[in-house]
């Protein structure tokens, strides 16, 4: 059984209501038809109800619910009022606050924050900025989370890296430059989502240029300093570092550049020193490496609210979604 498939599987067993905010975009409606086949979420689509059945043409989205939230009154009123509530000491005035509502994106959030829906996915055609500020400014961290940051899941074909395959790139969308307190904390954040997305003992690699002091530099001594930090955190996480990738998913030369290393060549969490490094290693994997990538996904919200690239596919959308529902559970 493959990534997708399990995840499916999974997302099956606690049906989660999912919203989609971009139901002007094609590929949600591909989507939502597609994981109405599956029937592993409830999806709820926001936009014109019209335009989305014309759009749909022939595909089945008869399990999905449409909702023009320019249309429904009561949850319009109602979400601007709470979302003025939540901003108003930041000067946001009532006016201002029903324009904002007026974007789905934002809407979306609120049945979040609602608890109407589970969860959302979105940034089909929005961007990662827009999406992430839209979480932060409406559902916000859970309680016991310091900070909210960011992962990718990567799925390889070739089975003999991470966890049969499946790996997680963090931080991929939101710390462009951690300090050595952030980038512990994403570490144990990203062990934890690993843990409970795949059932997989997290192994965590904090990645640098050097391998065990190969190097000395400031770069290297933040990761160095980042790895005693999550230690200190929790000790019974498996993590090591400062290593290089190569040793990270290679025994042998893990052997060779790091013997007493706890993650000798079979590390499934990468945690990247800076936002650069992380977003060009998950393009290399995907166009080079021909991985599958789902994300970024969110670590250390109240609720899962999660993003997707731009360039995704349907596929790449019910993925998300599955994985949102999953997160939901745990939560």
């Amino acid at each position: 059984m493959n990534f997708f498939d399990k995840i499916v599987d999974r997302a099956v067993k606690n049906k989660k209501t999912i919203v989609l905010p971009e139901g002007f975009d094609r590929r949600i409606i591909e989507a939502a038809s597609m994981i109405g086949k599956l029937g592993f979420a409830n999806i709820c689509i926001l936009g014109n109800f019209f335009e989305i059945k014309k759009s749909a043409g022939n595909l089945d989205i008869s399990a999905a619910k449409i909702i023009d939230h320019l249309k429904d009154n009561c949850r319009f009123d109602l979400y601007s009022n709470m979302f003025y509530e939540m901003r108003k000491s930041k000067g946001v005035t009532k006016e201002q606050v029903r324009e904002i509502m007026k974007n789905p994106l934002y809407f979306g959030a609120m049945m979040v924050k609602s608890k109407d829906v589970d969860g959302m996915v979105a940034g089909a055609s929005n961007s990662t900025a827009d999406t992430l500020r839209c979480a932060l400014q409406t559902v916000k961290t859970a309680p016991e989370t310091k900070f909210f940051s960011t992962c990718t899941v990567l799925v390889m074909p070739d089975k003999n890296f991470g966890d049969e395959g499946v790996c997680i790139f963090t931080d991929t969308a939101m710390y462009e430059t951690p300090t050595p307190d952030e980038l512990a904390q994403i570490g144990i954040s990203a062990a934890k989502f690993i843990k409970a997305l795949n059932n997989s003992e997290p192994k965590v690699a904090f990645l640098s240029y050097s391998t065990n002091g190969s190097a000395k530099s400031g770069s290297t001594k933040k990761v160095i300093d980042a790895i005693k930090i999550a230690k200190k955190i929790d000790a019974d996480i498996i993590m090591d570092g400062e290593i290089q990738f190569d040793a990270a998913v290679i025994p042998a030369i893990a052997k060779t550049k790091f013997p007493r290393c706890k993650v000798p060549g079979n590390a499934n969490v990468f945690v990247f020193p800076d936002l650069n490094s992380a977003n060009i290693g998950c393009k290399i994997a995907e166009r080079f490496g021909k991985a599958e990538l789902y994300g970024p996904v969110s670590q250390g919200l109240a609720s899962p609210i999660n993003d997707l690239s731009r360039g995704c596919t349907p596929k790449d959308i019910a993925g998300m979604v599955a994985i949102t529902a999953v997160q939901a559970s745990n939560n």
